[in-house]
Formats: C-alpha cells, sequence, structure tokens
C-alpha cells in the first residue's frame, strides 16, 4: 500500500516517511471509548480470524482527544495519527472515534496480508459535511433476514453511513408487531407470491429482534430510523381491517408492485387508534427521535366515492379532497409530537397544504428529484435529498444494459457520486436548512440479500463521499482509483458487487 485511499475521502492527509509495519494486528491501548474498540475489535476478527491480533504489540492508543486533535466542535470529527512507531487516535466524542476506527479497519482491510501489516505513515484529520448519510431498505417488498442486515450494518458503517432508514410497510407486507392489533402480522405480513409457483412468503420481525437490531446499529452509530406508510401503500393494513377501507373489502395483501386505489378512510374515525397504537410501539422500540409516515402517492378517488369521507370533506370545508391527506399528516405530526418524536415524510406531504400548513418541525424527504426539497428549505423546512434521478435509486440499473437486474431507471455510480444535496439556488440559510441524503433499495425485484449486495455496493460508497467529503475536492478520476481498492476491501468482506463501468 502506497497511499491509503480512504473512502470517503477525508478532510485532511499529510504524509510521513516510512511506514508502520507489524506482525498481526495490533492490541488497543484504550484510555476512552472502550464500547467502540471493542466493536472494532470483532469486525477485525470477523474478517482475519481471532489470532490476528499480536500478542505483543500494543501499536494503538484510542484517546480523548483535547484541542489539538482537528475541529473538536464537529461531533463527528478525528484525527488519525499514523507513525512508525505506533498509531493514536483522537476523538472528542464517541461517534468520532468510532469513525475514526473504521478508517483504520480500511486501512487494515487493505494493508495486512499473511500476516503482516503495513501501513503508511501520515496524519488524517476528518469530519463530515452532513450529519444525514443514510440508506433506506424496503423490508416490505422483500423480508431480509435479521443476520442479513447486521451483515449490512457493518458493511455501511465501513463507508461512515450514519443512518439506517428501514421501510417496515407497504402493500406488500406489514413487517411491525403491534400489540393492539395482531392481524397486522398475522395476516398483514405474508402474501400469496405467484412468482414464487403459489407459495405463501413474507414474515414480521419480533420485537426482540428488532430491539437487536437496534441496539448492534447503535453499536456502529448508526441510527436506525423507521417508517411505516400512511394512509397510501397500506393494503396490508386493510387485509387484516378491511373496515378501515372505503369500501369494506375484500382486499388482500398485494402480489402486484405499483400504486393501488385502496387507501385508509380518511372519514372512519378508527384509524386514529391504530396510528396511535402504531406510534406507541414504535417510541416503544426505537429511539430515534425521527419517525417516516410515508405520506406518497396516496390516490383520492376512493375519498369521493366514499359516504363517510364525503361527510368528513364538507365538515372540514375542503376544496379538494387532496386536502384530506394534508388533513391527516397534520394529526399524524401532532401525534408523534405528543411522543417526543419528529415527523419525516416523502415530498408529497408539501401539497394541498392550504387549509392545513404543515407543521414546522416536519423534516421533508425528497424523491422526486430535488425540487421538493429545494421547496421544502425555501419554506423554512428541513430536508433531506434523495433524488431517483440522482443515483439515490438503487433499485435502478447500474448501467442501460437489459444485462442488468434493476428497474425502472438507471442509476450510475457517477450519477450518485455527483449527487449534490445543496442546489445552486439555494440561499445560505437554505442550504443550511439541508440535513443530508440517503440512497434508497426499494425491493420490487431485489429478492435476496446477495442481489441486495449487488445493488448497493458500490454505488453506496460513491453515495457517502458526496455527502462526508468536502464538495470541492470532487474528481472522479481520483475517485476511481481508490474505488478500485475500496472494492478488494469489500470483496474481504464477502459482499456481492457490481464491477462495471462507472458512467
Amino acid at each position: 500500500m502506497k497511499a491509503y485511499t480512504i473512502i470517503p475521502k477525508p478532510r485532511s492527509i499529510q504524509y510521513k516517511q516510512g511506514n508502520f509495519k507489524c506482525t498481526g494486528i495490533p492490541q488497543i491501548n484504550v484510555s476512552a471509548f472502550q464500547q467502540e474498540a471493542d466493536v472494532f475489535i470483532k469486525q477485525i476478527q470477523n474478517t482475519f480470524g481471532g489470532q490476528a491480533f499480536s500478542e505483543t504489540t500494543d501499536g494503538i492508543t484510542l484517546m480523548k482527544a483535547d484541542n489539538s486533535f482537528g475541529d473538536i466542535h464537529k461531533a463527528e470529527s478525528y484525527r488519525l495519527e499514523i507513525l512508525s512507531g505506533g498509531i493514536r487516535l483522537g476523538a472528542q466524542t464517541q461517534t468520532g472515534a468510532f469513525r475514526g476506527l473504521q478508517t483504520l479497519r480500511q486501512l487494515f482491510l487493505s494493508g495486512y496480508q499473511n500476516g503482516e501489516l503495513s501501513i503508511p505513515c501520515g496524519i488524517i484529520e476528518d469530519f463530515p459535511r452532513f450529519s444525514w448519510r443514510g440508506l433506506m431498505l424496503d423490508c416490505s417488498r422483500y423480508f431480509y433476514s435479521v443476520e442479513f442486515i447486521k451483515k449490512l450494518l457493518d458493511a455501511l458503517s465501513l463507508q461512515h453511513i450514519s443512518i439506517f432508514h428501514w421501510h417496515l410497510t407497504d402493500d406488500q407486507g406489514w413487517r411491525l408487531p403491534v400489540k393492539q392489533y395482531p392481524l397486522l402480522t398475522e395476516i398483514g405480513s405474508r402474501r400469496n407470491e405467484h412468482r414464487l409457483w403459489g407459495s405463501v412468503t413474507g414474515g414480521f420481525y419480533t420485537e426482540e429482534e428488532i430491539r437487536d437490531i437496534v441496539s448492534y446499529a447503535a453499536q456502529r452509530h448508526i441510527e436506525v430510523v423507521p417508517e411505516v406508510d400512511l394512509p397510501g401503500h397500506a393494503s396490508s393494513i386493510l387485509a387484516a381491517y378491511p373496515g378501515l377501507g372505503c369500501t369494506g373489502g375484500p382486499y388482500r395483501v398485494e402480489d402486484r408492485y405499483g400504486v393501488f386505489e385502496d387507501v385508509l378512510c380518511a372519514g372512519n374515525d378508527g384509524i386514529f387508534p391504530l396510528f396511535e397504537a402504531i406510534f406507541d410501539t414504535l417510541a416503544e422500540l426505537f429511539p430515534s427521535k425521527y419517525v417516516h409516515i410515508g405520506g406518497d402517492e396516496v390516490r383520492f378517488n376512493r375519498w369521493k366515492e366514499c359516504p363517510r369521507c364525503n361527510k368528513r370533506f364538507t365538515e372540514l370545508g375542503l376544496d379538494n379532497y387532496a386536502q384530506m391527506q394534508s388533513w391527516i399528516t397534520v394529526r399524524l405530526a401532532q401525534m408523534l409530537r405528543d411522543r417526543g418524536r419528529i415527523t419525516i415524510g416523502w415530498d408529497e406531504v408539501l401539497e394541498n397544504t392550504g387549509k392545513f400548513p404543515l407543521p414546522e418541525n416536519v423534516v421533508v424527504m425528497s424523491w422526486r428529484a430535488q425540487q421538493g426539497g429545494a421547496h421544502a428549505v425555501s419554506i423554512g423546512r428541513r430536508t433531506i435529498m434523495s433524488p431517483q434521478n440522482e443515483g439515490c435509486y438503487l433499485d435502478y440499473r447500474h448501467i442501460d444494459t437489459p444485462e442488468e437486474i434493476g428497474r425502472l431507471g438507471i442509476g450510475t455510480i457517477f450519477k450518485g457520486y455527483y449527487m449534490n444535496p445543496i442546489t445552486p439556488q439555494m440561499s445560505k440559510d437554505e442550504a443550511s436548512l439541508v440535513m443530508g441524503g440517503q440512497a434508497n433499495l426499494w425491493s420490487e425485484v431485489i429478492y435476496a440479500g446477495k442481489i441486495a449486495e449487488y445493488m448497493i455496493f458500490p454505488r453506496i460508497c460513491g453515495i457517502a463521499e458526496a455527502l462526508w467529503s468536502d464538495e470541492k475536492t470532487k474528481d472522479i478520476e481520483d475517485f476511481s482509483k481508490r474505488l478500485a481498492v475500496h472494492q478488494d476491501r469489500l470483496d474481504r468482506l464477502e459482499l456481492l458487487q457490481y464491477r462495471g463501468a462507472i458512467q
């Protein structure tokens, strides 16, 4: 190894003469951040085996930094010194220490060969551009195992991903246990899968499994943000509780993909105890202050035809039926605020809000290009950018060829690398409301964990760099060279990857 080739690219690298060399992986001398060191050690052992650590060499010192260590005002900042006599990592926070250890993990994955470790000497100082650097995994269309999610979290931590957005419900399956509504999981979690020769597929995560994943992610300084889709994309709810729909059914957990007419009945007060129970469950299981309510692709035709919805329409004095969604969104946001949570919604929640303005603390996640996010910050709302046309949709094909798996569009590594959550038109104040961005993996055609790995990697590497590194230093040729080395690291983690054209 002649250079560090780190992804995402650090803020500052100063090379020094010589190399740090060691037989085996050096032991860690911990004066602070023991939990972060323990996770790092487990990650190294999982890759190289328990015998990889040297029995005698204490080559790594992990310590709480003072003012000499980089920008101490950044919550995720760290300073990594690699000298011939030892390695020293300093940080102000646990998260900063963990980010530094993941950079060191990258260097070990490249520098440890045949029992010998060799890394160039140098000093790395680093901190992120945005705090929200996420990946969304759709577990409704395909039910991914706990084991796969843990493997994914370990891999994501290597690139400093900070958010795991967990899409738990949709038309094709309900994955969240809600004690007061047991049929959500008894009926709503499984569907007839005609593509699998008439078999029944699906399942749900138990409370114990959810807590396990949340804890596992937290140890890797990844925040788990749950999503339940309301009031549309609700076929799995209606199959379990048909009385909550406008027509009364019959409904089914969908084995088709698309956007469906049946949504929760806006004129039925019974939907609100359901929302309360769901949010109580989320507040109990997920410590994150954020809850995503979906809110996308709601159809209004059933409301137009429903007597109860028409009664509600008249009582509220509405001008059009789409305004009933904003009325529901405001109520959902208040329920979450009562539980100390902040609402996130897809950019449709910005629409038809004249009579029921969007609460100020609602965060807008912009997926239909960047216009939704740009509009959100223009009216003082925080936003997260995840534009489908900027390389952020990982269910799209890598390149334009029928041999590649994927659907609906093309999302190249190049596009994701050059995605910029801040548009040129934003003022400084508007730009300050951009929390960051994320990639989304919808799983309509991603019917195995190995396929999910192939769709995620290495595109998430480009997006991670777009969200972490200084935007002024972007260079696709430099990134391509570093990516070639980094993909060898991902191979050592036994991840299936795309290895084709970047543009």
